[in-house]
């Protein structure tokens, strides 16, 4: 493509590359191998050097450093993943310094507490620190912090005194009677260090009123609420890192990293509960914050969401992706013990599906799962049968590491083998997200009593009970219960089927063809979730019935056109085609659940698919059917 700029000069205060100084959009004298790329710190710190000029304008500076961490100090500690305590320690100039303890306080430690992904601070044994500060010589940083505890990050802190610089041979900072200043910080459940003690002082999250959903990582999605027993979304009006850090910590990670809006990690369904959030940054929920209940102007197209800042877990070590195309794709290795040793080897790809793939993919940092392969024989790099060092991986879908799937223990059983069936993953930034319009469910449900000659097609195709079979061409009927299906994608990509054309099957009733065998299930279940009608798994053709105002239709059905559902649309199969119903001609009179599932062998990712169930209740007196209470999830 073009090259849109050249000879960029950047004072580094415009706030977008379009502000600075270039030879003009598209003139240019560049090739392609001279293309510029960037790699952003994870620690989001502007990084120049300290002007010592601006010492007297102390009050008013906030802290510049390259970088900061916590080095574990102690022997415990040090063996432990997550490091949750030791000194607090800035890189300045290149070289990494203590700070003096004499100005420290736990609102600083709360804010640094933060920043490594933890919710809160605590108290820790000063008198083990003395001891070994005594038989040290310190590198202090020259200056104090001054945090009032609620920033999300260290840059936000003012600069605290300047400490004296001693006398003598040495030209270093002192810190008279002090020593370098500690913290200890307290992990979220999901991160409790790995021995024993560490579990039951951990921090422990009361009944949930809030919930992050549609995000790749962990630790990030939509802000969603509870209220009056329903989910909700928040709009992002006066949305900041201040209330979006209080939502990170009230769910057991640090601050927050960024504050998202415009419904950035997709949009969310139901009532919008919060605007106009306020919070101080100390509240303990984010329902204790300052907020309007009134949401007029909103939508979900702005729905707020948030990444928080979680702790390193060196997860993404353990695994890596080998003989893919690009970084987001390839046979999946980890990184095992065999006789004493770590190595790296194949995981069996029987049974290997998208969920399994999904938490590849997140525990790589690599966003959501776009493809699961059990087949990578056509990737290069020479992979043996007896490389395999897990099978049998089952996950539930929410893990942070494979190796906290289920899976075979020592001994690994591949019948296959592991070479050319090694299990692979392909991964996306983004994933379509779908979820069926519950209200249309109760609003268009009917029964009808249809004479059989009608139903040759819908029999042909699996559609009815399998009683039917015996029911009279001439004068018998079924009774169906009919409704309309809309089904809409709240996600950040299309939906695009798994098959491509060569697999697409003609459905003559329908007159087109169908992309996806199992679409949806159909189901009547008695109250203990049995089913009681035999219900039916309807195949799909994938359209762009209608879409929201601003977004072009891409897919139909009609002339073997592409088929999907893009983001913004919906794709409706109404209520009078055929395959549209349940047949409950042999059941008898009661109260029901009615439930239809989507996507439901997960054939394509999905960024949640919590909401992909939809269920109603319903009474059947033996003529009429009420619909009633339909909800997802």
């Amino acid at each position: 493509g073009r090259i849109w700029l050249d000879n960029v000069h950047c004072t580094g205060r415009e706030s977008s590359l379009a502000a600075c100084g270039s030879n003009g959009w598209g003139s240019s004298d560049c090739k392609h191998s001279e293309d510029v790329g960037v790699v952003c710190s994870e620690k989001r710190i502007p990084g120049f050097r300290f002007d010592s000029s601006l010492v007297n304008q102390i009050e008013n500076m906030n802290i510049q450093v390259e970088d900061i961490r916590i080095r574990a100090i102690l022997a415990t500690y040090r063996k432990r993943v997550p490091v949750t305590e030791g000194y607090v320690e800035v890189k300045d100039e290149g070289t990494w310094k203590q700070i003096c303890d004499q100005h420290w306080t736990m609102k600083n430690s709360r804010v640094v507490c933060g920043m490594f992904g933890f919710p809160s601070e605590r108290k820790y044994n000063t008198n083990v620190y003395k001891m070994f500060a005594s038989r040290r010589k310190q590198h202090y940083w020259a200056y104090s912090m001054d945090c009032s505890g609620n920033e999300a990050h260290i840059s936000s802190c003012k600069l605290g005194n300047h400490l004296t610089v001693g006398t003598g041979k040495r030209n270093s900072t002192a810190c008279a009677n002090g020593m370098p200043a500690v913290v200890s910080c307290v992990p979220g459940r999901a991160f409790a260090p790995s021995s024993h003690s560490g579990f039951r002082k951990a921090f422990r999250q009361e009944q949930p009123l809030v919930r992050l959903k549609g995000g790749a990582n962990t630790g990030e999605g939509r802000v969603e609420v509870l209220k009056n027993g329903e989910w909700g979304t928040v709009c992002d009006d006066n949305w900041n890192l201040v209330s979006a850090s209080v939502v990170c910590r009230e769910l057991g990670f640090g601050s927050a990293k960024e504050a998202i809006t415009g419904a950035r990690l997709g949009q969310g369904m139901g009532p919008i509960h919060l605007n106009e959030i306020d919070c101080t940054g100390f509240e303990k929920s984010v329902t204790d914050c300052k907020f309007n209940t009134e949401s007029q102007g909103c939508n979900h197209e702005e729905d707020a969401a948030v990444r928080c800042n979680v702790p390193a877990m060196g997860f993404q070590n353990q695994l890596r992706l080998s003989g893919g195309r690009n970084p987001y794709e390839g046979r999946v290795e980890v990184l095992a013990e065999r006789n004493g040793s770590l190595r790296w080897g194949t995981v069996c790809s029987h049974n290997w599906g998208t969920v399994e793939a999904m938490v590849v993919c997140r525990q790589l940092g690599l966003g959501f799962a776009s493809h699961a392969f059990q087949e990578t024989w056509y990737w290069h790099g020479d992979v043996s049968a007896d490389d395999v060092v897990m099978s049998g991986v089952k996950c539930s879908g929410t893990e942070m590491s494979l190796s906290h799937c289920r899976h075979d223990g020592a001994h690994v059983s591949c019948p296959r083998g592991g070479g050319r069936f090694g299990a692979g993953v392909s991964c996306s930034e983004t994933a379509p997200d779908l979820v069926l319009n519950a209200e249309l469910v109760e609003q268009t449900s009917y029964l009808e009593d249809r004479p059989m000659f009608l139903l040759q097609c819908a029999l042909e195709e699996n559609c009815l009970a399998s009683s039917a079979h015996n029911t009279s061409l001439a004068s018998g009927y079924r009774r169906l219960l009919r409704f309309s299906s809309q089904i809409h994608n709240n996600g950040q990509s299309d939906f695009r089927p798994k098959n491509g054309r060569h697999a697409w099957v003609w459905h003559d009733c329908h007159r087109h063809y169908h992309s996806m065998e199992v679409f949806t299930h159909y189901d009547l279940l008695n109250l203990n979730g049995t089913k009681v009608a035999e219900g039916h798994k309807a195949s799909f053709c994938l359209e762009d019935t209608e879409c929201e105002a601003d977004v072009q239709k891409q897919y139909e059905c009609a002339n073997f056109g592409e088929q999907g559902i893009t983001v913004g649309c919906w794709d409706v199969y109404r209520h009078d085609i055929d395959c549209q119903w349940i047949d409950i001609t042999d059941v008898p009179p009661g109260d029901y659940l009615f439930q239809v599932v989507i996507n439901p062998n997960y054939e394509v990712a999905e960024s949640d698919y919590s909401n992909n169930v939809m269920k109603c209740r319903s009474r059947y007196d033996g003529q009429r059917i009420w619909m009633y209470n339909c909800h997802i999830g």
